[in-house]
């Protein structure tokens, strides 16, 4: 008798959701250069392990990462000292931290928070000094200033956006629900121990007080409704079809809120550039600081960016002090932000304390290595930060925020659809668009149904889509503005490795039950009669008042089921 070898189990439990891309960060990846296939395993969780001689040879963390300035907690100051920098990079290098866990393979947590950002915190702690407590404190001015009902995204840095229920109910957000994309730490700044420095090439650098700018003797104020939008806005929708990666921050799962209309008042920045003579030696950009610390591949520095002289001298930057007829909110950026308008909200710097005149942009890293807009092949083994687009302005976009995807829609013939449409740069929405067949057949919103145009902010809208079939259908919405562009119609067109501007049309599908058909009235009046629930959908109830026997064998006679010879 033939003995075999007993073969080894290599099933794992959660052997099938890996073999089909349910949990993907645990599939190994495929060497198919050699004669023979060879699978590269994700690591194990390595043990957290830290070089304390390291460290303390750096020297006492309090005093070198003090407090800079009276008034202002939560502050360093990094750009000025690229020691400190260094100091602060051996601090994070001479140690490692537990992995950021990874959620676009798998499930995202059902919590809010929904992302912890643990990594983040971990670095912050581990610089101390006036970092220590920034997680914490920062925390406490979102439970302050947010709406309780708000979508938590990331907890630290706090990414944030309301539910869709409450995102276009106002046409102006109000500030306890307009979304928050921070980078860093809320600073905490003493309005009167503010100050504003403005230097690099410009005549006479100068620094200012708010008063100072508040001088309407010398600034003449600006006041303008502007739509602001982050560029990951409707990430979601490119992470459920095609995982990729992107800045440095956790890939917040960003849903259609990522965006809110306000009123600003302040003064145009070219205003207080002339003020200092005006730009000197070929300076065509204005290079943006703001107060709180950002970490990007373990090196640390204040947020970054620039934006070109071009957009200032045309009155399109605002240095804003209110928002929605109050003080900027702390975590808006009190008490001096940059409202860049129709640029994505990266550029709209919060907690504004320096601007630099400069030759050309930025290299900071969320200027120059981030943000960036890639080709599709572009990706982790060939990035390179020059093959990406500075994404400034917004393109056209729109999205559906009722009803929600696989919901279950009982109607008579048209489905009460509402959502937003914006397109940046000075452009407008001209028309909204919806289809209830994926595309196919188009009905235009009613002008009347549109909220009013203005060229800096989005309109919001609603429509009763007519909608005649049962069962699954897909509704889409897409936007035309004044210059005619629109968006591409599927998310792979607008897939890019940095999982930026989801811009194509805004799909989701729904599940149609028309009422105006006999059957289905008859059928819901069983179900509503004998107190059977009809949610969810695809719960299998036994529900009376079907054919009985004798009907279907009548059936059958009308209408055999074979046939004769």
């Amino acid at each position: 008798m033939e003995v075999r070898e007993k073969p080894a189990i290599k099933n794992r439990p959660d052997e099938w959701m890996i073999e089909q891309g349910m949990a993907g960060h645990k599939l190994p990846i495929l060497n198919q250069t050699g004669k023979e296939t060879v699978p590269l395993y994700p690591p194990q969780p390595d043990k957290i392990v830290q070089d304390k001689e390291a460290i303390r040879a750096v020297g006492n963390r309090k005093k070198l990462f003090a407090r800079e300035r009276e008034g202002w907690v939560g502050y360093v100051e990094w750009e000025n000292y690229p020691e400190k920098k260094a100091k602060a990079h051996k601090i994070l290098t001479s140690q490692t931290f537990p992995p950021c866990p990874d959620y676009q393979w798998g499930p995202i947590p059902g919590t809010n928070p929904v992302l912890p950002g643990d990594d983040f915190k971990a670095w912050h702690t581990a610089i101390g000094g006036e970092l220590t407590t920034v997680a914490d404190d920062s925390w406490k001015t979102v439970l302050k200033e947010k709406h309780p009902e708000m979508l938590h995204l990331l907890q630290f840095p706090y990414n944030g956006e309301p539910p869709k229920r409450l995102t276009t109910s106002k046409v102006i957000t109000p500030n306890s629900l307009h979304f928050v994309r921070n980078h860093g730490g809320i600073p905490l700044i003493d309005k009167d121990k503010f100050e504003l420095k403005l230097d690099g090439l410009v005549k006479n650098p100068k620094k200012y007080t708010l008063d100072d700018l508040m001088d309407e003797s010398k600034f003449p104020r600006m006041e303008k409704t502007i739509t602001m939008q982050c560029s990951g806005t409707r990430r979601i929708e490119q992470i459920s079809l095609y995982a990729g990666q992107g800045d440095e921050v956790p890939q917040a799962p960003w849903a259609e809120g990522a965006i809110g209309t306000a009123r600003y008042v302040g003064i145009s920045l070219k205003k207080v550039i002339k003020d200092c003579g005006g730009l000197i030696n070929g300076a065509k950009h204005l290079e943006l600081y703001g107060v709180e610390t950002y970490v990007k591949d373990l090196d640390v520095g204040n947020y970054v960016v620039s934006v070109p002289w071009s957009k200032v001298k045309a009155n399109e930057v605002i240095l804003a002090w209110e928002m929605n007829g109050e003080p900027l909110p702390k975590i808006h950026g009190y008490p001096l932000r940059v409202v860049v308008m129709g640029y994505i909200g990266a550029r709209s710097v919060k907690w504004l304390y320096r601007i630099k005149a400069i030759e050309n942009p930025s290299v900071a890293p969320v200027q120059a290595r981030e943000y960036l807009y890639f080709n599709q092949q572009v990706g982790k083994y060939n990035l390179r930060p020059i093959d990406g687009i500075q994404i400034q302005e917004m393109p056209v976009s729109s999205a559906i925020m009722s009803p929600w995807s696989k919901q279950t829609i009982f109607h008579n013939g048209k489905i009460h659809c509402k959502g937003w449409a914006y397109s940046g740069g000075g452009r407008w929405p001209e028309r909204v668009e919806l289809s209830a067949d994926g595309g196919f057949n188009w009905y235009a919103v009613p002008e009347e149904q549109l909220s009013k145009k203005g060229k800096w902010t989005w309109r919001t809208w609603e429509i009763d889509l007519p909608c005649d079939v049962e069962g699954w259908i897909e509704i889409v919405c897409r936007c035309w503005d004044n210059s005619l562009n629109t968006q591409p119609l599927n998310v792979r067109a607008a897939w890019n490795w940095g999982l930026h501007v989801t811009s194509s049309a805004h799909r989701i599908r729904v599940y149609s039950v028309n009422k105006t058909r006999e059957l289905t009235k008859k059928r819901i009046a069983a179900f509503e009669k004998s107190g059977i629930p009809l949610a969810p959908l695809t719960r299998y109830d036994a529900v009376p008042g079907g054919l009985t026997d004798q009907e279907l064998d009548e059936y059958w006679k009308a209408y055999p089921r074979d046939v004769d010879e």
